[in-house]
């Protein structure tokens, strides 16, 4: 029989203050819980914690512990939340030796107390072009987390004042409908091609936060025509939808980027519904620009896929029966030019 290695720890929480009873509970409870759940032994002395147990279950509690402490210094957790963190720490890791070896980054904690962090290697990827490009284009199928990442990190860095506002545009194309005219002001014929940028803004901002800033022109929300003539400074702009962008409107867009700022273009060139698909500047672009210095290309694919699971397995049954057939050759090429040509990374 194979002999298990004991370890002991220390760790010191430091002070009598909330992030210290968010981790051990009133009365301890939490204290308890831990010693049951990760099988170990937790004695508390004062703001010092001695932990003893089997090595590897050790060593996933300290890994825990790191986690949670590095989330309570962005936000407060109650002790039951903290509980709830634990059993879900628990299910990520069950089966593995250890812990992973590094921890997930936090981009944004929402007014909902939702950690956004990215779920898949490609997003990763692309979190990581993000912070070190100045333009970056994610391409991919629907609910791979293009556009809600983007301004998650616009958020993020609104946050940290690295940029003094956040603008997100798309262009107002109808996709397949013809809508008629829409009555009502600009803004108003406008809105409903710029919903799903209001949708993601409003999932990780409170309504009231949201208004203010958007009352104040911290965050701009506009139709990309009208960003003719503009130069952008010190912004965080997300043109989302890239793929129905004209060739036009996306050297147009591509120009208006000024200094200090971040450009962070999505888009998805198997569903272009401009008239003639040959024409879209999201597909030109990624020809054009592909040795730029500067510029970030990530592709995602249905494995990136992050809404309900049926999601994905509808994206790869299109794919499967456009592979068949005449629609959708040209944005096939193009994406498999692309990759192979080393677009499949920043």
């Amino acid at each position: 029989m194979e002999s298990k290695i004991s370890s002991e720890e220390r760790v010191d929480l430091g002070s009598y203050d909330e992030r210290f009873y968010a981790v051990v509970g009133r009365g301890d409870e939490n204290v308890k819980f831990f010693s049951k759940v990760f099988d170990i032994r937790i004695v508390p002395r004062g703001t010092e914690l001695i932990i003893k147990g089997d090595d590897q279950n050790v060593r996933k509690f300290l890994s825990f512990l790191r986690a949670v402490l590095s989330r309570l210094e962005k936000e407060s957790m109650t002790a039951k939340e903290v509980r709830d963190y634990a059993k879900d720490f628990l299910e990520k890791t069950e089966g593995q030796e250890g812990v992973p070896s590094q921890e997930e980054e936090i981009i944004l904690i929402t007014h909902r107390r939702k950690a956004i962090v990215p779920k898949t290697e490609t997003q990763k990827r692309y979190v990581k072009a993000i912070r070190e490009k100045d333009i970056v284009f994610g391409v991919g199928p629907a609910g791979t987390g293009k556009t809600y990442l983007a301004m998650a990190m616009a958020l993020a860095h609104l946050k940290e004042q690295k940029v003094n506002k956040i603008i997100l545009t798309r262009p107002a194309v109808e996709a397949g409908e013809k809508l008629g005219f829409l009555p009502g002001t600009i803004a108003e014929k406008v809105d409903p091609y710029l919903r799903p940028l209001y949708d993601a803004l409003y999932d990780m901002v409170d309504y009231d936060k949201a208004s203010y800033m958007l009352e104040r022109n911290i965050i701009e929300i506009a139709p990309l025509a009208f960003m003719r003539g503009r130069t952008l400074n010190d912004a965080f702009i997300i043109l989302d939808e890239a793929q129905n962008a004209t060739r036009e409107q996306m050297k147009m867009f591509l120009t208006r980027i000024g200094f200090g700022s971040k450009a962070v273009i999505t888009g998805d060139i198997t569903q272009i519904d401009l008239p003639k698909k040959e024409h879209s500047g999201l597909v030109e672009a990624l020809r054009v620009l592909r040795n730029v210095e500067g510029i970030g290309f990530v592709w995602f694919s249905q494995e990136d896929v992050v809404r309900h699971p049926i999601v994905a397995k509808i994206i790869e049954a299109y794919e499967k029966y456009e592979r068949g057939s005449d629609k959708g050759r040209e944005e096939r090429s193009v994406s498999g030019l692309d990759q192979k040509e080393g677009f499949d990374g920043p």
